[in-house]
């Protein structure tokens, strides 16, 4: 498989900074983007408790057996990325110890049916992920109680 080389300004969200959401305003404290909407394949997204936001994970399901993640691909102007990019870190706790996300390399498609390389925030502590309700449909959306901050106030 060959590793996507992204748009380094360009960053899938898939959950409470999907604009709309109640950390949108982090994604726009660097400045101007766009945004459009995108799915990500073969990864799987949780709901944690009592938490209250999402997890995204790679699926141990076999490709093309489960519906895509989806969210939105924020495309970020060169000096608004570089603004941005220290504010999405700290939401995701990326510099945490130990870090409660890390940023990788993937490929979405956009409603257009492009695909386009992004950054992501992947779910790092495991041991957590006990008692998360698997969101079938890929959509943070459909949570009924998303809106309300979850135990670490995130």
């Amino acid at each position: 498989m060959t590793t996507p080389t992204p748009d380094p300004r360009a960053v899938f969200v898939y959950g409470t900074l999907m604009p709309g959401e109640r950390n949108a305003h982090v994604a726009r404290r660097g400045g101007p983007f766009s945004a459009q909407e995108a799915s990500l394949g073969g990864h799987d997204l949780l709901h944690l408790h009592p938490e209250g936001y999402p997890a995204l994970r790679p699926s141990a399901a076999p490709p093309g057996t489960q519906a895509p993640v989806r969210g939105y691909l924020l495309t970020y102007t060169p000096q608004a990325w570089a603004a941005a990019l220290p504010f999405l870190d700290h939401l995701e706790g990326l510099h945490e110890h130990p870090p409660l996300y890390r940023r990788e390399q993937v490929k979405v498609v956009t409603l257009d049916g492009q695909s386009r390389p992004a950054w992501v925030y992947l779910y790092a502590r495991e041991d957590r992920l006990r008692g998360a309700q698997l969101l079938p449909g890929g959509d943070w959306r459909a949570v009924p109680d998303r809106d309300r901050p979850g135990s670490d106030e995130r």
